[in-house]
């Protein structure tokens, strides 16, 4: 952990006396004082408990300690001048481009306020939105055409070279139109979604494994009646038109439901709950714009108390 009493300052006249071999020409290009230069060295040597600089002749030279120092000191002063530099672009020209993948829950219950939020920082980068299903977003963002992917966590052998953050957690529900038949029978047979048309995630779609595995669970081996799609758009569509049935991750159909055009039959879910994240390339440090549209997403998912 590092000394909170060291201070940017000793890390620059620490690299200015390294590099010029000399406290007083340190002193000028600093354009303080020689005592203050000697000061602020000192007090760094204290707080590292080491000497920094030996005597050579009537001048001076680095120390075995202060090399090693020397580069995680001149690191540090990089990072923070990409920093300095990252704001001052963002400021005053157009950002990056930021190219984002969502899952459909994601792009229904985050994405919008999100991105509202994002475009008041002003960072100059143009948000580019995009759905489809989760293989194609992982590998789009695996080879650099996304920045980041927000939904499920995906299988362990999907994940290979990316980093996942997760926020909260959702599961799937059966969701059917208001006025749909079961939602007035108080017992009901699982069996008989069967009965039913069913719209199913697609083989390829992240939630897919999780409804598979429920189905067999519950004694449901096959269904005749499906039809595959990761549409949420058809998906509301045909359900709120027919008195179909639609396994979809709660977060699509949330606002539906609350404002009673959906409704969910009463069915215990709980074994498809998954979590719901960011996804970004692993040990790649994400830019500004990228860094913002992360955290307005992450104060979103607090906002709505559904923070893990």
């Amino acid at each position: 952990m590092m000394d909170s009493r060291i201070k940017f300052r000793h890390l620059q006249t620490f690299i200015e006396v390294a590099r010029q071999k000399s406290v007083g020409k340190a002193a000028d290009v600093l354009s303080v004082t020689q005592p203050a230069v000697t000061r602020t060295i000192r007090e760094l040597e204290d707080y590292l408990g080491v000497d920094l600089f030996e005597k050579e002749g009537r001048g001076i030279r680095i120390s075995h300690f202060g090399e090693v120092f020397l580069k995680h000191a001149g690191e540090s002063i990089a990072a923070v001048q990409r920093g300095v530099d990252s704001i001052v672009q963002a400021k005053h020209s157009l950002g990056p481009p930021l190219r984002i993948g969502a899952l459909p829950t994601a792009s229904v219950s985050l994405m919008p306020e999100a991105v509202a939020e994002f475009l008041k920082a002003r960072t100059g980068s143009m948000a580019t939105i995009v759905t489809g299903e989760n293989r194609w977003l992982l590998d789009a963002l695996r080879v650099g055409d996304l920045d980041l992917v927000v939904g499920r966590l995906s299988a362990p052998e999907r994940m290979t070279g990316l980093h996942f953050e997760p926020l909260y957690t959702e599961e799937v529900i059966f969701a059917v139109r208001s006025s749909h038949p079961l939602l007035s029978r108080r017992n009901f047979s699982l069996s008989e979604i069967g009965n039913y048309t069913v719209l199913m995630p697609t083989a390829g779609s992240v939630i897919r494994p999780f409804v598979d595995r429920f189905l067999v669970t519950n004694g449901i081996a096959e269904l005749t009646n499906v039809v595959e799609t990761v549409s949420d758009s058809f998906g509301r569509a045909y359900v709120q038109r027919y008195d179909a049935i639609w396994l979809i991750s709660g977060g699509v159909v949330a606002s539906e439901i609350e404002a009673g055009r959906m409704a969910r039959l009463e069915v215990d879910m709980s074994e498809t709950r998954g979590a719901v994240g960011l996804t970004t390339r692993a040990n790649e440090a994400p830019n500004l714009s990228l860094s913002i549209m992360m955290t307005t997403i992450r104060d979103r998912v607090k906002q709505s108390g559904r923070g893990i």
